[in-house]
């Protein structure tokens, strides 16, 4: 009877070259959104323009978002050690959680300010806000083009790209709502517009929590069956038997697999382990594995309590 272990790491997500460079170009992308979303709110406070107002919301959640995957990069960068077996990875899903609650908050707030200001619309000084609206296009533009210079495979990078992608969509959202106000007099052009920009805030924000909710609760990743995967397993020669399956990603892009196979009395467990790894590597893209395989039908040791009791008396 044989225990084999095998655990295999080495993810371009979190190590190296590759993440030095996406801390950099987290930080220009920071710069950016948290430069120009100072403009905004002032801007926006003065012109009473909502529109503009919460176009810097979402700005803000870009810059915390970004803020935080920075942390969450450079905590990732540290080595597994002592109680944290997996180091700081999970690090980056914290902060997307975080980041998609806030996005949701900061939407259902801008629907309600929205729904209030349509009732009874303020007047919209419209030349400020359709000039910074077309300068948050190029800047938002700006900002997601470093970030696309990142590793989009993890979940903060991404989800902050999609963030300016937004932006850029909200930006120009503002633009035209007040074109439409300076050429119409229609001031609940503001408004509506805002309600148009808190949609896609509304389903980032749903995205980055559901997405980051499945990796805390250990869901099977995107795109992985673990049923497929058992069968393909069960399916190698000599393999009996493929039981307490788990497949779960450790963090965003780094998938993980542990099971207990059982193989034929005359094969050799090592092989068999060696051909399930090659299965999950080339089939699957699963690096990190921890395969427990025996033979079927092997002895276990038993163990009985003694018939003996021993009693301690008290004097």
């Amino acid at each position: 009877m044989a225990h084999d272990h095998d655990h295999t790491g080495g993810h371009g997500h979190s190590h190296g070259v590759s993440a030095n460079a996406d801390t950099k170009w987290l930080a220009v992308a920071l710069v950016i959104n948290a430069g120009f979303m100072l403009v905004e709110v002032f801007a926006g406070a003065l012109a009473h323009s909502l529109a503009l107002l919460s176009d810097a919301a979402h700005m803000l959640t870009d810059a915390g978002a970004i803020g935080l995957a920075l942390v969450a990069a450079r905590l990732a960068q540290r080595r597994a050690k002592g109680a944290m077996t997996y180091g700081f990875k999970r690090a980056e899903i914290l902060s997307a959680q975080v980041n998609g609650l806030t996005l949701l908050i900061l939407a259902c707030f801008i629907v309600y300010e929205g729904i209030v200001r349509l009732i009874h619309p303020p007047a919209v000084d419209a030349w400020p806000v359709l000039v910074l609206g077309l300068a948050g296009l190029l800047v938002n533009g700006a900002a997601a083009a470093a970030l696309a210079r990142a590793n989009r495979q993890s979940l903060n990078v991404e989800g902050a790209f999609k963030h300016n992608l937004i932006d850029a969509f909200a930006s120009l959202a503002t633009a035209a709502a007040a074109a439409i106000v300076l050429l119409t007099g229609f001031d609940r052009a503001d408004p509506i517009a805002s309600l148009v920009i808190a949609i896609p805030m509304l389903r980032a924000g749903g995205q980055l929590v559901w997405a980051s909710g499945r990796i805390f609760l250990e869901a099977a990743p995107e795109g992985l069956d673990p049923d497929a995967i058992g069968q393909e397993m069960a399916a190698i020669p000599h393999v009996r038997e493929v039981h307490d399956l788990h497949v779960w990603e450790v963090t965003s892009g780094f998938p993980a697999l542990s099971a207990h196979v059982l193989v034929g009395p005359e094969h050799d467990c090592h092989e068999a382990r060696r051909q399930l790894e090659r299965l999950l590597h080339d089939r699957f893209d699963i690096e990190h594995t921890t395969l427990q395989v025996e033979h079927e039908g092997g002895e276990l040791l038993s163990i009985e309590a003694s018939e003996q009791l021993t009693t301690r008396t008290t004097p």
